[in-house]
């Protein structure tokens, strides 16, 4: 009986096992052929050649030993002359230094006899006033002035920064800083307010950080800081008036630059406070120099028309 003829299975040649690493060819030819043929080549022939490393002739020994001793003098020379040279510099410094000092005392010494002179000058005021007008009139108008020292009941008030502005928020001094508002800091105009409230309050006689001040004293400012008279104040500001202490107080806080120093006080946090004194006592100006106002000469006549 016949059948169907079968077909052979059919069997499949074993295949080799593929590289991991066979999709990335480039990769692996870089790798396995880090040098280039012409370069190990080129490098082959030098070695076979004798060529490379170092000079092998005596012409080229000498060369070499020459350049190396030509480098040494310089390196050499360099740094003799780097020794030779530190000591005139440190030389010329101590003489900056010096001449440095001893302009500074010499600064020193000249503020010292300006400060002499303007004593002498106050002292020849006070008593060119005292022989031309009596003792009362002359103390009246030292008064008046601010020739003389006083003293007597008053006020005492002291203006200070915000707090935010005397921490600078790091510590650090805020007229050092960019951080705060300048709303924060008490200005010049600020003092101006208070000192002419002061005045129209009933002030006879009043000092800044132990500034007198005058009818010829100016309150302004340089940068941050506060000038009274060209001379620099630092804050707290205290503020000294001679007058009715209780009155004075009173009037001041209801005037109007009163209540524009409370109104700093409620809207930037500057601290003011002020208190009734039984006694303060204020210097004398420096100097108190007219250049330009004269005494009247003229006498006007009563019961002339």
């Amino acid at each position: 009986m016949c059948g169907m003829p079968q077909q052979p299975p059919v069997r499949s040649s074993p295949t080799r096992a593929r590289r991991p690493d066979a999709s990335m060819s480039l990769i692996t030819n870089v790798m396995d052929h880090s040098l280039d043929d012409g370069y190990a080549e080129a490098a082959a022939r030098k070695k076979s050649e004798g060529e490379g490393g170092l000079p092998k002739t005596l012409r080229a020994k000498l060369g070499l030993a020459a350049g190396l001793v030509l480098a040494a003098l310089v390196v050499t020379v360099g740094a003799a002359q780097t020794r030779a040279a530190a000591p005139v510099v440190a030389k010329e410094r101590q003489e900056l230094i010096d001449r440095i000092d001893s302009e500074t005392a010499n600064a020193d010494k000249l503020e010292g006899t300006v400060d002499r002179l303007r004593d002498d000058v106050s002292a020849r005021q006070r008593a060119a006033l005292r022989s031309s007008g009596g003792s009362a009139q002359a103390d009246l108008v030292g008064v008046l002035s601010g020739a003389t020292a006083v003293h007597g009941p008053g006020v005492k008030l002291v203006v200070n920064d915000a707090k935010e502005a005397s921490t600078g928020g790091d510590g650090t001094n805020p007229r050092e800083t960019s951080g705060f508002s300048d709303t924060g800091r008490v200005r010049d105009r600020d003092m101006q307010r208070v000192v002419n409230g002061l005045w129209e309050s009933g002030a006879e006689a009043v000092s800044i950080n132990g500034q007198r001040l005058t009818a010829l004293s100016a309150i302004r400012a340089a940068g941050d800081a506060i000038l009274v008279d060209n001379k620099p104040l630092v804050p707290p500001y205290t503020v000294l008036a001679v007058g009715d202490g209780e009155r004075l107080s009173t009037e001041f806080q209801s005037s109007a630059d009163g209540l524009y120093l409370h109104a700093l006080e409620q809207n930037f946090g500057i601290r003011a406070t002020i208190s009734a004194e039984g006694d303060v006592r204020l210097p004398a100006a420096p100097s108190v120099i007219v250049r330009t106002a004269q005494p009247s000469t003229e006498k006007t006549e009563k019961g002339t028309s």
